[in-house]
């Protein structure tokens, strides 16, 4: 079986990860939206998961090459995919709970240790608590943790057609 196709859905996962940042930077600097730290770690993991697919549709990458891009691919999607998760759940919590959210990432760098801040940074802050865009009724973190799982699952099905190409050729002498 030719590897061609995983050629092509690494083009595929390099396109959409393209016009995905595109559309984020946009809304950045079109429609001056700030981005809190969880949408940076978010954008930094998508412009990760779209560099690894370019690099991998230019290489032409054989077997074991295709299951590391695929796997590193993967891991992108997947810590893109967990802080998506992580903004959704801030923005849907009770409004109790938003208060304890420090006001912004550059307040806590001058109150706190660049460690203490990053931990924080997960539990929230303000800005990432806020909905301050929707499309369809979905926030801007519900669309990129749709963007994250629909890519693990391409992630996924280019393994399993891996894997059971391996399994189904024939055996060579």
């Amino acid at each position: 079986m030719s590897l061609a196709p995983s050629r092509s859905l690494f083009f595929l996962a390099f396109m959409a990860g393209a016009l995905t940042l595109g559309a984020s930077f946009y809304l950045e600097f079109g429609a001056s939206l700030r981005p809190c730290f969880l949408c940076q770690m978010q954008r930094a993991f998508l412009a990760a998961f779209t560099l690894i697919n370019l690099v991998a549709a230019l290489h032409n990458p054989k077997r074991f090459a295709i299951y590391l891009y695929g796997l590193a691919s993967m891991a992108c999607a997947l810590l893109g995919a967990i802080t998506a998760v992580r903004q959704v759940l801030l923005q849907n919590a009770a409004p109790e709970q938003a208060a304890d959210c420090w006001s912004s990432l550059s307040h806590m760098l001058e109150n706190l240790s660049l460690w203490q801040a990053l931990q924080l940074t997960v539990k929230g802050t303000v800005d990432c608590v806020e909905i301050s865009w929707t499309l369809f009724d979905l926030s801007l973190p519900e669309w990129s943790l749709l963007f994250f799982i629909g890519m693990l699952i391409l992630g996924v099905m280019q393994f399993s057609r891996l894997f059971s190409s391996r399994h189904l050729s024939p055996a060579r002498h």
